[in-house]
């Protein structure tokens, strides 16, 4: 081969890059920007630590020769794929290009996220997706069937294996949403992105219902009814900061440990104001959230569904320097009762942190579950025994902190002693029992109430003596069902110490395919 030759094919090369990088054309880039949203490459740059993304399958195209797509192919045919680090670890990601064909996934783009996906697994390194798509390639048939549900079967292949983060960056659907829903976060960006199984006009075609994209799949509607968007954002940029900020907490994958950082918030820190915020009366509702923020590394805390099933609080955070998951009740909420939703909600972030190794701090206030038609018939214990499930089947460290009522089915539940908790530990002013004690006196002494010459009195004094043998936590201490009754000021301090006991933690081999959750 001549020196000429080289120069011919290396210009070649260039031209090629050059056309997969302008991805749909200029004038296609410039719109999508004059909408506020990054490119593919843009969003991917912001993504990586500075200069370290890879970028493979950059010349691979669409082999359709039909309905004109000769004419319209475009090297990466809609789809950039890569690794990189983040934070200096590696990282696999791919980001779907609406310029081309809509971000629309067609046979050589699924093929795409299919060997990033592989690559991923084979390294054992988180996987991002950042989606923006309309959904499959019409012009391409049943050809990229295979391709859209391979990309299922690999997210299935690494689902608690590897991290996996989707986030929805544009409008999204049909197919392209179910890739993301099998991941473990989905991040949505406000007014930009949407997720929809069926779009508005087939809707209306097909039941004569009339919906906006917005209304019918936007991030409102996912991050508060459907419980799908974990996060929301404002912009591209403040989604791929959040994404680093996510994989901050989180391992390479199920064999490694959290990733641990300089702790310069004391573990032995007093925790004095939690009096203040716990009212002692338990008819008061209170605000769990700066219970949290005070028990867990300052500003380390961050909300996972925070808009969804507010009941019950999920979220990770760090403790002397190490990642946590926390699951917390909420009684500002509903009292903090357990419901079909919050069940679900709770489930699968337990779930979540035990695939990963991420020890579980569970606060607990809870009446029991919410009442009513509407629960019973929403199979509120189907939904329930999913976290019965999952806190049985964590073998992560386990501790449990009782802070007022414990009531019910709930306390099974939130993680107790019988349930696989390691540390089971208790405020003074906590009642671990079956029922509320005024409502378990008019149940056992009802006769007696009324037949009594004065009821009132009568019931008072049986509340009490209840209330002394068995509605507090020293009859359960007594009892070993719970470890240790803690002032509220030494909270952060035992569940520290509680963390460094429990960190070599073997966890059990597993001698079965799987269980059989109850979803």
């Amino acid at each position: 081969m001549t020196e000429k030759t080289h120069q011919k094919e290396f210009e070649r090369l260039k031209r090629l890059q050059q056309r997969a990088f302008m991805g749909g054309g200029e004038k296609a880039m410039d719109r999508h920007r004059s909408k506020g949203r990054l490119t593919a490459r843009e969003r991917l740059d912001l993504l990586f630590d500075q200069g370290s993304f890879v970028e493979l399958n950059d010349l691979a195209e669409s082999q359709c020769m039909d309905f004109g797509m000769e004419k319209r192919k475009v090297p990466g045919d809609g789809v950039v794929i890569g690794y990189g680090t983040i934070d200096e670890r590696p990282v696999f990601a791919y980001a779907q290009d609406a310029t081309v064909l809509g971000g629309s996934v067609g046979t050589i783009h699924g093929r795409k996220i299919c060997r990033i996906m592989d690559e991923a697994l084979k390294v054992k390194a988180p996987l991002i997706g950042l989606n923006d798509s309309g959904g499959g390639r019409l012009h391409e048939g049943f050809f990229a069937s295979k391709g859209v549900a391979g990309m299922f079967l690999r997210n299935t292949a690494a689902s608690g294996v590897i991290p996996q983060i989707s986030c929805i960056m544009g409008p999204c659907a049909g197919v392209s949403v179910y890739s993301p829903a099998l991941t473990d976060f989905i991040i949505m960006v406000e007014k930009q992105s949407q997720m929809v199984i069926t779009g508005p006009k087939v809707i209306a075609d097909v039941t004569g219902e009339t919906v906006t994209l917005e209304d019918l799949g936007g991030a409102d509607v996912h991050s508060r009814v459907t419980g799908q968007a974990h996060f929301v954002t404002k912009t591209d940029q403040e989604s791929i900061a959040l994404i680093r900020h996510l994989l901050s907490f989180l391992p390479s994958n199920h064999d490694e440990a959290p990733p641990s950082c300089p702790c310069n918030d004391a573990p032995d820190r007093k925790n004095d104001i939690l009096t203040e915020i716990v009212p002692a009366n338990f008819r008061k509702a209170y605000d769990m959230h700066p219970v949290i923020e005070e028990i867990v590394d300052h500003h380390t805390f961050l909300e996972v569904l925070p808009e969804f099933a507010p009941n019950i609080i999920t979220g990770l955070a760090r403790m002397n320097g190490s990642p946590v998951g926390v699951v917390a009740n909420q009684p500002k909420i509903r009292a903090g009762c357990l419901d079909y939703h919050s069940s679900d909600k709770a489930a699968r972030f337990i779930r979540f942190c035990d695939c990963f190794n991420i020890p579980l701090i569970n606060l607990v206030d809870v009446p029991g579950y919410y009442p009513g038609v509407k629960q019973e018939r929403a199979g509120i214990i189907r939904h329930g025994a999913k976290m019965l499930y999952a806190y049985a089947e964590a073998s992560v460290p386990k501790i449990t902190l009782a802070l007022r009522k414990e009531y019910g089915g709930a306390v099974m539940a939130m993680c107790c002693q019988g349930m696989g908790v390691d540390l089971m530990l208790a405020w003074p002013i906590a009642q671990l029992v079956v029922l509320d004690t005024a409502a378990a006196i008019n149940i056992i002494y009802r006769k007696e109430i009324q037949a009594a010459e004065d009821p009132a009195a009568f019931t008072k004094n049986k509340i009490e003596e209840y209330d002394y043998k068995y509605s507090n936590p020293f009859h359960s201490a007594s009892n070993m069902l719970v470890d240790r009754v803690i002032e509220p000021s030494e909270t952060r301090t035992q569940i520290i110490k509680g963390l460094n006991m429990l960190k070599n933690k073997k966890r059990p081999a597993l001698f079965r395919r799987h269980g059989n959750i109850p979803l």
